[in-house]
Order: structure tokens, then C-alpha cells, then sequence
């Protein structure tokens, strides 16, 4: 299951970069930031009440709350960079460069979390960084 949630986040993903790159034409790329963060914000808390978990926010220990929160701030910072990068340059060359975040995940999943790191994993990361170069080139 885990397979198509992943999946059809690479779909919106894609979607997002389209359609951010038609709507932000004329908009102040952190107007247009903070409007996507408005629509995200609304529909996250729909979900968290129709899932009936608003309850378990009680239950959120203080390093989990000092962590979501630095994510929420990485995850700011990546937007207003993001939708910057679209609006000066061709969403065919920002998006290849922004999935680069791929190489960097694993690389800090391996120095931080202790992931393991195969041969595979290293070729995977080198035909990312060279599949982005071609497309960016």
C-alpha cells in the first residue's frame, strides 16, 4: 500500500510543479508560497478530522514536536526556494534539480539514521545525478 501512496505522490508532485508554473505568473513568488501554504494547511486539518485523529495531539511527545516542527521549517524554506526557482527558470529544468533532494535523503538517512548504503544504492545515486545533468543541460 505504501507502494501507491508513494506513487500518486510523485502524480501530484508532478501536478504541483505544472500547475504552480501556470498559476504563479505575475505573483510574487512568496505570495504564491504562502497562498499554497493556506490550501495545504486547510486540507491537512480536513484530513486530521475526518480521520478522527485531532485526539492523539496530546500524545505528541516534545522531541516529536521539536522535530515536526524543524520539518515544517525545512519544508517552508524548500517552497519559497521551489516556486522562486519556477518562476525565473523552465519547470522542466527546476524539478530535476529539486528531485536531487533523492541523493541528499539518502546520503543524510545513511550519516544520520544508520540506513544501510549498498552498491546499489550509490549506482541509483549516480544515475539521478546524471539523469538531472542531462536534463538540465
Amino acid at each position: 500500500m505504501w507502494f501507491i501512496f508513494a506513487l500518486l505522490s510523485a502524480i501530484f508532485a508532478a501536478l504541483t510543479a505544472i500547475l504552480a508554473k501556470v498559476g504563479i505568473n505575475g505573483v510574487n513568488s512568496n505570495l504564491a508560497t504562502a497562498i499554497r501554504t493556506i490550501v495545504v494547511l486547510i486540507m491537512a486539518w480536513v484530513m486530521v478530522f475526518i480521520t478522527g485523529a485531532q485526539s492523539g495531539i496530546q500524545a505528541i511527545s516534545t522531541k516529536s514536536w521539536l522535530f515536526l516542527i524543524l520539518s515544517g521549517l525545512a519544508t517552508g524554506a524548500s517552497w519559497l526556494c521551489y516556486y522562486r526557482a519556477l518562476q525565473m527558470g523552465e519547470a522542466a529544468k527546476v524539478v530535476p534539480i529539486d528531485k536531487l533532494s533523492i541523493v541528499i535523503t539518502l546520503i543524510l538517512a545513511f550519516l544520520f539514521l544508520h540506513e544501510p548504503f549498498s552498491g546499489k544504492s550509490l549506482l541509483a545515486c549516480a544515475l539521478i545525478i546524471a539523469g538531472t545533468f542531462l536534463l538540465i543541460l
